[in-house]
C-alpha cells in the first residue's frame, strides 16, 4: 500500500504548477507573480473526498453504508448496488464452505474487487470495496493459518511488545487472503466473568486492557507516522465494542449496562483513547445497553462522546445487525442509527430491504444527505489511508497476497509459542513441576489431543469445536503432539491415554491430565454461576491419586472458574486458557524449558456463584497471581461447597412436553391440558426440541395472559425457553401481587437459540407457587421446561 496523502500533495501541486504552464514568462519589468499556495496532504486528501463524493448518484453513496455478509451475497450485487464493504461472519466461507481453502479466499476477494471497480456511466466513480473479518486470534477463519492465544491468555503475559508481534503477523496472514480489515482487537473490560465473551478481553483492569490495546492496533495496523503505516503487512484494525460490552448485568452478552455514566466511562471508555492516538482506523459499536439505551442509537455517545470529545475521525462501524436492535428499528428500517452516529450498518443478510429503505428515508428527509455524506466520507477516508481508495491493483497483485507460505509463517508460529508460554498461570505446584529426564508420562484427558478444544471460540467456525478434528489445522500441534516433542528432548517417554487407562509396562511417574471448557462464542457461553461442572477431569484426577500417581492439571478455559474439587486433587494445577494451535507452548512450562511468567489478568474466585469480584476480596487468587517454577509453597485444602451443584428441592412442572400433576396453565379461567390448545386468546401447540413435541410454542393475543399455578416448594422458577422475534409490545410475569417487566430481556434474547430464566424474589418479591406471563401485543415464546427449585439467598434473576 502507498501512502496516498504524500502522493495527493504531490498531485495537488503539480496541478496548480500545470495550470500556469501556458502562461507568458515574466520579465524583471513584469509584476511579480503570485504566490503559488502550497496545499497541505491533509487537504489535498480531503479535497480528493469532496470531489468524489460529488460526483456519487445518492445510490451509490447509500451503498457505501451497507455492509453485507459474503453468504447473503454474489460478486454480481457487489457490480448492481457498490456496497462499501462486505464481511465474512463467523459461520462464512466461500463457496457456502468455512473450511474453504486460502485460495478461495483470495479467489473471492479479487471478484468483489472488480465487481466494485467496473467504471460507471457519466463519470461517476467506482469505489473499490474493502472486507473485513473477524481475526481475533490470528486469521483462525481460515485453515492453516497460525492460531494465536486467546485476550485472555495474551493480558496473563502481560507483555505489549509481543501483543505487537502477534499484530503484525496476523496482519500478514489476512494480506495473505487478499482481505483488507479485520475487527479487532476486543477492548472490553469484562467485569464478571459469567460473560461468554470474557476471553475476548485482556483484562478486568482497564489500564492493562488499553496496554494491550495498543500494542494490538500497532502491530496490524504500523505505527503513525512510520513508513509502514497501513502499508506493506499492514490492515485496518477495529477496536470493540463501544462501549460497556464487558459491564452488563449479570455477564449476559449484549444485555444492559448501568450506573453513573462517568464511573462507567473510567473503566470501560478508558481503552479508546489511547487506540484513537495510535492511529485506529474503525471502532465497532456495542450490542449492550447503557442505562436502557441501546449503544447504536446513542448520539450522546457515539457522536457527541466519541467524535467530539474523544476526537475520532475514523469509521464507525455496526455489530451484526445491531441496529435491529434500537427501540422501533428492524434490521431492514433504522435511521435512528445513522443519525445516532454510525457509519456502517452490518446488515448480513437483510441487505436489500436496509438499502432500499435507507434511501427512501434520506429522499424523504428523514435522514439528511448531510449526515449519509458524512458518513461515506469516513468510509472513503479509510480506504484512502489505507491506500485502496485510488489503488488499481485487485487484491491478489498486493504485498503478501498468495503467499501461502506465510500462512502459518513458522516465525508466526514460534511467535503463538512463545505467547502460549508466557500466559501459562501455574496457580498450585507441589514440586512435580518442571517435569523431570528420564520421566515415564502418561497424557489423559479428551483435551490432550484436540487443537480445536484448545483453541476455542472463533476458530474456523463461529462457535469453534463441535466436528472439527485435527486434520482441519494443517501445521497445527496439539498440547499431547507438543508435551511428545518436547519430552524427546528431555529423553522421556509419553503416553497418551484419553481415558487414563495405562496400558505400558511400569506405573507412570506423572499424570498430565488436560480438559476444560468446550469451545463457546458470544451468548452461547453466558453462565449463570461460575461452577466448572464437567467432571470428566475431576474423575481422572481421582483414579490417578487412588493409585498413588502424582498429577498436573492443565486447565483450558475462557474465564477464571471454580474448580477446588480439581485443584484439591491435583499435585500442579495451570490455567492454560485457549492457547491456540501451538502447543508446545504448554509443554515448554511444563518441563521447564521456559520460566513460568504468566499471571492472572482476571481475579479467580473462591466460590462458585460468579458474583464480580475485581478486587482481592472473594479471590481464591488475585489479579496479579501466578507461581515461577519454584514456587512450591503450599496452597492448603480448599473448601468444596458449591450452592449451584447441591441446590435441591422444587419440583418440574413442565417437562418432557408434559404438565406435572397438579400442576396447571389457564388462560383467562380455561384450562390447557399438558400446556397444549387454545384459550383466552392464547395458542399453545407441540413442537420438537429433543424429542416429538416435548416443548411448546405458545402464541398471545394481544392483551392476553397465561397462568400457571402448582404445589408449594421451591424458592425459585426455572424456565427454558426461546425468543425467535422480539415481543412489539410490553410483556410482564406476576407472581403474589409482584409484576416485572422483561420486555427487554426477551428482545436481547430474540435469535439467540434456548436460554434459561431464573427468577427469585430479588425481581418478584413473595414469589408464590402461581405464575402468570402476559403480552400486551401478540407475542410467541417457546417453553421447553419449567421448575421450581430451591435458589441461594440473595440469587439475582437472570435471562
Amino acid at each position: 500500500m502507498r501512502n496516498p496523502a504524500r502522493l495527493m500533495a504531490a498531485s495537488a501541486l503539480a496541478g496548480v504548477v500545470s495550470a500556469c504552464a501556458g502562461a507568458p514568462v515574466e520579465t524583471a519589468a513584469s509584476a511579480p507573480p503570485p504566490a503559488i499556495e502550497a496545499v497541505s496532504a491533509e487537504d489535498a486528501a480531503e479535497q480528493q473526498i469532496a470531489d468524489l463524493i460529488s460526483r456519487m448518484s445518492l445510490e451509490r453513496k447509500v451503498a457505501q453504508l451497507i455492509q453485507p455478509d459474503i453468504s447473503a451475497i454474489t460478486p454480481a450485487d457487489v457490480e448492481k448496488y457498490r456496497f462499501g464493504s462486505v464481511l465474512n461472519g463467523g459461520n462464512s466461507g466461500p463457496n457456502g464452505n468455512d473450511l474453504s481453502p486460502p485460495q478461495d479466499w483470495l479467489k473471492l476477494a479479487d471478484a468483489f474487487w472488480e465487481a466494485s471497480t467496473k467504471p460507471l456511466p457519466n463519470g461517476e466513480p467506482a469505489i473499490p470495496t474493502i472486507w473485513g473479518t473477524d481475526a481475533v486470534h490470528g486469521h483462525a477463519n481460515i485453515p492453516g493459518a497460525t492460531i494465536f492465544p486467546h485476550n485472555i491468555a495474551l493480558g496473563a503475559t502481560g507483555d505489549p511488545d509481543l501483543i505487537r508481534l502477534i499484530g503484525a503477523a496476523t496482519a500478514t496472514e489476512i494480506e495473505v487472503t487478499g482481505i483488507d480489515w479485520t475487527f479487532a482487537p476486543t477492548v472490553a473490560v469484562a467485569r464478571d466473568d459469567r460473560w461468554g465473551r470474557t476471553y475476548e478481553s485482556y483484562s478486568e483492569d482497564p489500564s492493562l486492557v488499553a496496554k494491550m490495546g495498543v500494542a494490538m492496533v500497532e502491530g496490524l495496523q504500523g505505527k503513525p507516522g512510520s513508513e509502514d503505516f497501513l502499508g506493506k503487512g499492514r490492515v485496518i484494525a477495529t477496536a470493540k465494542h463501544f462501549f460497556g460490552d464487558g459491564g452488563t448485568e449479570q455477564g449476559v452478552d449484549q444485555g444492559d449496562v448501568n450506573g453513573d455514566i462517568e464511573d462507567l466511562k473510567k473503566i470501560h471508555v478508558s481503552p479508546y483513547p489511547p487506540a484513537i492516538r495510535a492511529g485506529l482506523g474503525s471502532v465497532m459499536a456495542s450490542f449492550n445497553s447503557i442505562n436502557g439505551q441501546k449503544m447504536h442509537g446513542n448520539k450522546a455517545l457515539l457522536t457527541d462522546l466519541l467524535r467530539d470529545e474523544m476526537g475520532f475521525d475514523g469509521l464507525v462501524v455496526g455489530d451484526w445487525n445491531g441496529h435491529g436492535q434500537i427501540k422501533g428499528c428492524t434490521n431492514t428500517d433504522c435511521p435512528q442509527a445513522l443519525l445516532a452516529g454510525l457509519d456502517v450498518y452490518m446488515v448480513p443478510e437483510d441487505w436489500k430491504g436496509l438499502y432500499e429503505t435507507l434511501l427512501e428515508q434520506v429522499r424523504d428527509g428523514t435522514v439528511p444527505e448531510a449526515r449519509v455524506d458524512e458518513a461515506v466520507a469516513r468510509v472513503l477516508r479509510i480506504k484512502q489511508r489505507a491506500g485502496i481508495l485510488d489503488s488499481e491493483v485487485k487484491p491478489s497483485l498486493r504485498a503478501n497476497a498468495g503467499r501461502w507460505d506465510k500462512l502459518g509463517f513458522g516465525p508466526h508460529r514460534g511467535v503463538a509459542r512463545e505467547a502460549v508460554a508466557k500466559s501459562m498461570v501455574i496457580l498450585k505446584n507441589n514440586g512435580v513441576l518442571p517435569l523431570k529426564e528420564n520421566a515415564n508420562i502418561v497424557v489423559a484427558g479428551s483435551a490432550a489431543d484436540s487443537i480445536a478444544q484448545q483453541s476455542g471460540g472463533w476458530t474456523l467456525t463461529w462457535q469453534g469445536g463441535g466436528e472439527l478434528t485435527n486434520a482441519d489445522f494443517p501445521g497445527a500441534t496439539s498440547i499431547f503432539a507438543g508435551i511428545e516433542q518436547v519430552a524427546a528432548e528431555a529423553n522421556a517417554a509419553v503416553t497418551l491415554s484419553s481415558d487414563g487407562e495405562v496400558k505400558t509396562a511400569g506405573a507412570p511417574d506423572v499424570a498430565i491430565v488436560v480438559f476444560g471448557e468446550e469451545p463457546y462464542a458470544e451468548f452461547v457461553g453466558d453462565r449463570k454461576d461460575l461452577a466448572f461442572r464437567d467432571e470428566e477431569g475431576l474423575k481422572l484426577l481421582r483414579s490417578f491419586k487412588d493409585r498413588g500417581i502424582p498429577t498436573v492439571a492443565v486447565f483450558l478455559s475462557g474465564r477464571p472458574m471454580w474448580v477446588n474439587r480439581e485443584l484439591n486433587l491435583a499435585d500442579a494445577f495451570v490455567a492454560a486458557w485457549l492457547p491456540g494451535s501451538e502447543g508446545a507452548g504448554v509443554a515448554d512450562i511444563l518441563f521447564g524449558k521456559k520460566p513460568a511468567t504468566g499471571r492472572l489478568s482476571f481475579t479467580w474466585p473462591a466460590d462458585c456463584n460468579g458474583e464480580p469480584l475485581n478486587s482481592p476480596d472473594g479471590a481464591l487468587f488475585p489479579f496479579g497471581f501466578g507461581r515461577s517454577l519454584d514456587d512450591t509453597s503450599p496452597l492448603g485444602t480448599l473448601s468444596e461447597e458449591c450452592a449451584a451443584l447441591t441446590a435441591g428441592g422444587g419440583s418440574d412442572w413442565f417437562t418432557a412436553g408434559r404438565l406435572a400433576d397438579r400442576v396447571k396453565a389457564l388462560s383467562k379461567g380455561t384450562e390447557l391440558p399438558d400446556l397444549r390448545g387454545q384459550a383466552g386468546g392464547v395458542v399453545a401447540r407441540g413442537i420438537d426440541r429433543n424429542a416429538q413435541e416435548d416443548a411448546r410454542s405458545i402464541t398471545f393475543g394481544p392483551n392476553t395472559a397465561l397462568e400457571f399455578s402448582g404445589p408449594q416448594g421451591g424458592t425459585a422458577y426455572r424456565i427454558e425457553y426461546l425468543v425467535a422475534q422480539r415481543p412489539a409490545g410490553t410483556v410482564e410475569l406476576a407472581s403474589n401481587g409482584a409484576t416485572l417487566d422483561i420486555t427487554q430481556e426477551l428482545s436481547v434474547a430474540e435469535g439467540k437459540g434456548w436460554r434459561e430464566m431464573v427468577l427469585t424474589e430479588k425481581c418478584l418479591a413473595g414469589l408464590s407457587n402461581a405464575l402468570t406471563i402476559r403480552s400486551e401485543a401478540p407475542f410467541t415464546i417457546q417453553i421447553y421446561a419449567i421448575a421450581r427449585e430451591d435458589a441461594a439467598e440473595g440469587a439475582e434473576c437472570s435471562f
